[in-house]
This record gives structure tokens, sequence and C-alpha cells, in this order.
């Protein structure tokens, strides 16, 4: 069991890994812009690895932090969503259409916004397999996508990268829409019980 002073920390591994990472994304999303679509996916791998690596790090030592719970989910959001908007935007034949990427936004923002609610009353809110196998979708759709640009007639097997990459966008935004609603079918309850009434303070309990 970690000791309340370890949940503080705040220059841990998995935190500066974190910070890393954000660096990469906005270095990324310029990369796109700039259409340098090779550099852009091994800078994409790289970021995504990196998320990886700061959870296992985070459990593996016990460095698990109060700034870790938030600064990794919304790191990820940043990469995800970003990715998926400027990739929607680029035109031509791009497999993550513009209607993919709001959906990917809407259902962060919600999602964020119960967490948010959640742990301030105390309940649990751990990632459910559904929102872990959405980001991994998520990611693939964009490094295929990526890898689709910079090298459109790379085969992966028995089909283009093009055809992989229209089949994991569709996957990743199938499994957004699901992990979305279980994690609002999971909250219901605390979202429609009634809030704790705050009770008026005593003759006892005023200062004198």
């Amino acid at each position: 069991m970690q000791q309340p002073d370890s949940l503080n920390r705040v220059w841990t591994v998995p935190n500066m890994l974190s910070a890393v990472r954000l660096a990469l994304a906005i270095v990324l999303f310029g990369v796109i812009e700039q259409e340098r679509y090779t550099a852009a996916t091994v800078l994409f791998l790289v970021a995504a690895s990196t998320d990886w690596v700061d959870g296992w790090w985070a459990r593996r030592f016990g460095q698990v932090s109060r700034l870790g719970r938030i600064f990794d989910p919304l790191v990820d959001k940043v990469i995800v969503c970003g990715g998926f908007i400027l990739l929607a935007g680029r035109g031509g034949t791009s497999s993550i259409l513009p209607w993919m990427a709001v959906v990917v936004v809407v259902r962060e923002l919600v999602v964020t916004a119960i967490r948010a609610e959640m742990e301030r009353t105390g309940h649990d809110f751990s990632a459910a397999f559904s929102g872990k196998l959405k980001m991994v979708l998520q990611c693939a759709a964009i490094a295929l996508e990526l890898l689709s640009r910079a090298a459109p007639d790379q085969m992966l097997g028995p089909m283009s990268v093009r055809t992989a990459a229209v089949w994991a966008a569709w996957a990743a935004v199938a499994t957004t829409v699901w992990s979305g609603v279980e994690y609002l079918v999971a909250a219901r309850g605390m979202l429609t019980e009634p809030e704790p009434t705050s009770r008026e303070p005593s003759d006892g309990d005023r200062d004198s």
C-alpha cells in the first residue's frame, strides 16, 4: 500500500515521461501540418510507446501519484484528439473522417467530466477494459493513417496499409462509443443520486 506522501510526488519517472510525451505531441502536430508523414509516423510511435512505459514503471516501482492520475490521461487525450482532428482535416482519402474526430473528442470530454465528478465524490473510476482497448485502436488508427500517407503503396500482409487504416478507424470509433456508453452506465447511480445536504451547525458547533 502506498504511503500518502508518495501520492503527492511530482518529479517521478512516469510524470517526466508524460511531460516528454506532451512535448512530442506538440512537435508531432507541427510535423503533420508540414505533411512530413514519415517523421510523423516515427514520432507518434515513440510518443505512444512512452504511455505504456510510464504506466508499467508507475506500477512496478510504486510511483503512482495524484498528478500522474490526472496528467497521464490528459496527455493521452491531447495526442489522440489532436491526431484525429488534424488527420481528419487533411482532406484527400483520409481514413479518419471529420465526424469520427467529433465522436472521439465528445467522448473524451464527457468521460473526463464524469471522472472529475466521481473522484470528487470519492467514487472509484478505474479504467475499464473497453477504455484500454479504445486507446489501443485509436493509436492504431492514427499510426496507420500516418503510415498510409507516408507509404501509400505499402502492403500489410494481404491488405494495403490504406485498407488497414480504414478498418482501424472504424474499429476505433466503435470502441470509443462502446467505452463511452459503458462509463455512462457505470456512473448512472452517482449521476442520479441526490447531492448530500449540508447540516446546519448547532450551537455547540459554532465558534464562541
